[in-house]
């Protein structure tokens, strides 16, 4: 049991460490609203994390045989999903500023930040061949037990909220410095520029 905590806890922050345009997008959105409506936009990146984890634990090999070949139209459209939150992220902020309005514009409520962020996690095909991957080749020659598997997916998810709420919590301090309109101006346009640059290399590579 113990060994499947600690898998499930590599696995989990294995996939969410590695910063890309979610991540980015996660601090940004933080940043521009709310503690709480980024911590629910954490945890709607940690649900897809688990929901992946616990896909990958009951289909196994299978899955991966689904999901590859459609591997390319769900990157494209995680990376369309990505530039248009981008774009209209920028477009949020240039209406605020030139409103000379001190008010932080909050584009999303908790309940929205989660379900959108849930979702743009979930048609990222690297995902759920990340965990895969893992989980067949931990189950090579071995037979693992059903409780075994529940703490993997759980530990995987705990890991991946862990930091997703990290990440928020940063954002959430980058928003308390950057508290004037030009601030959260240069912040906005930065995040939504790097946000495009990470969807655009996700379609090429």
């Amino acid at each position: 049991m113990t060994g499947a905590l600690l898998a499930g806890l590599l696995a989990g922050y294995g996939i969410a460490i590695p910063v890309g345009a979610v991540a980015t997008y996660l601090v940004a959105l933080t940043a521009r609203t709310s503690l709480r409506t980024g911590l629910a936009a954490a945890l709607g990146v940690a649900t897809a994390d688990g929901v992946y984890a616990l896909v990958a634990v009951l289909g196994g090999a299978a899955i991966a045989g689904v999901v590859t070949p459609v591997a390319g139209p769900l990157r494209l459209a995680s990376a369309g999903i990505l530039v248009v939150l981008a774009v209209r992220g920028a477009a949020l902020a240039l209406r605020s500023h030139r409103a000379a309005t001190a008010r932080p514009v909050t584009p999303l409520a908790p309940g929205r930040a989660y379900v959108s962020l849930l979702g743009i996690t979930l048609v990222n095909p690297t995902t759920v061949v990340y965990f895969t991957a893992l989980v067949v080749g931990d189950r090579a020659g071995t037979a693992v037990s059903a409780a075994a598997q529940v703490v993997f997916v759980l530990a995987a998810f705990a890991a991946s909220a862990s930091w997703q709420a990290l990440l928020a919590g940063g954002g959430a301090l980058l928003g308390r410095v950057l508290t004037g309109p030009r601030g959260r101006l240069v912040t906005a346009l930065a995040s939504s520029a790097v946000i495009t640059a990470l969807a655009v290399r996700l379609v090429l590579g």
